[in-house]
């Protein structure tokens, strides 16, 4: 393309593919600098107005300020170089921290439509059966508390909200309470729990529990969580007439609750208890 020696600001607009508007506050601050006609006042470009756009766009593609940009372009500062790798430098800084943010937003958005996709397939499927599966093992961050039998109290937990900001982290995934009598939560006495959830981040062995890595008997309870306590004793006839032996605890997995939906026609939630064949050493 030859290029002429003037052009006035519709043709540099459209040539440059920014706005008038744009052009004329990049003219007011110095950025892209106009000439004007001695005759009739009239704004006009230069070839070397043109040269500048480029520099300025790539520095915009990199997220630097308007302000930025025109002190890297005009260098007056005696030690240009150095300024110039400072605020490099802390443009990476920050574009890091953004990045560590949004892949943070990711992992919490993937895990919660994970689990919205999980509770959907065991609904429409009307899954209820109970099987022994492997769990794979995690760790995750916990809390003893005491369980008072009030459910969504201890799901949308606030103490819990509390001691995740305290260890300076954020979570992600299914609430998982560990009940320490499955006797008890079938009753629906009080009981001490742990209150356990993955981490965006690892988390220190002090407040860290290993949850899975063995064999466990599952069953998923869809609806509300009063009558839970069925889905337990359907797991405890086919451990008996499986000839396993459970565990004296229990896991509550779930999947969707009082988080996602008010409507607990929608809930549905994963039971998870230690299971080993009668007859082994551990049972």
């Amino acid at each position: 393309m030859k290029y002429k020696e003037r052009y006035f600001i519709g043709e540099m607009s459209k040539l440059c593919n920014i706005s008038k508007k744009a052009l004329r506050y990049y003219d007011q601050i110095n950025l892209i600098p106009s000439q004007r006609h001695d005759y009739n006042n009239y704004r006009y470009y230069t070839r070397e107005s043109l040269l500048a756009v480029p520099v300025i766009k790539y520095y915009k593609q990199m997220g630097f300020t308007l302000e930025e940009m025109k002190e890297f372009i005009e260098g007056n500062s005696q030690h240009v170089f150095k300024s110039i790798q400072r605020s490099f430098r802390a443009k990476i800084r920050a574009l890091e921290e953004e990045q560590e943010k949004i892949r943070r937003m990711h992992v919490s958005v993937k895990d919660w439509s994970e689990l919205v996709r999980e509770a959907e397939m065991v609904i429409d499927n009307s899954i209820s059966e109970v099987s022994v599966k492997y769990i794979e093992s995690e760790d995750l961050l916990f809390q003893d508390q005491k369980f008072e039998n009030d459910l969504q109290w201890s799901i949308i937990n606030l103490e819990f909200t509390q001691h995740v900001e305290e260890v300076n982290n954020e979570i992600t995934g299914p609430v998982i309470i560990n009940f320490s009598s499955r006797k008890d939560r079938i009753e629906g006495v009080d009981q001490k729990i742990k209150m356990l959830q993955k981490t965006i981040v690892p988390c220190s062995d002090d407040f860290s529990y290993q949850f899975g890595g063995e064999m466990m008997l599952s069953c998923y309870h869809t609806g509300a969580h009063e009558d839970i306590h069925k889905t337990y004793m359907k797991m405890e006839r086919w451990a008996a007439n499986s000839s396993y032996v459970l565990g004296q605890d229990s896991f509550e997995r779930y999947v969707t609750d009082y988080w996602t939906t008010n409507n607990s026609a929608k809930f549905v939630t994963e039971v998870l208890i230690k299971v080993s064949r009668r007859g082994d050493p551990e049972s």
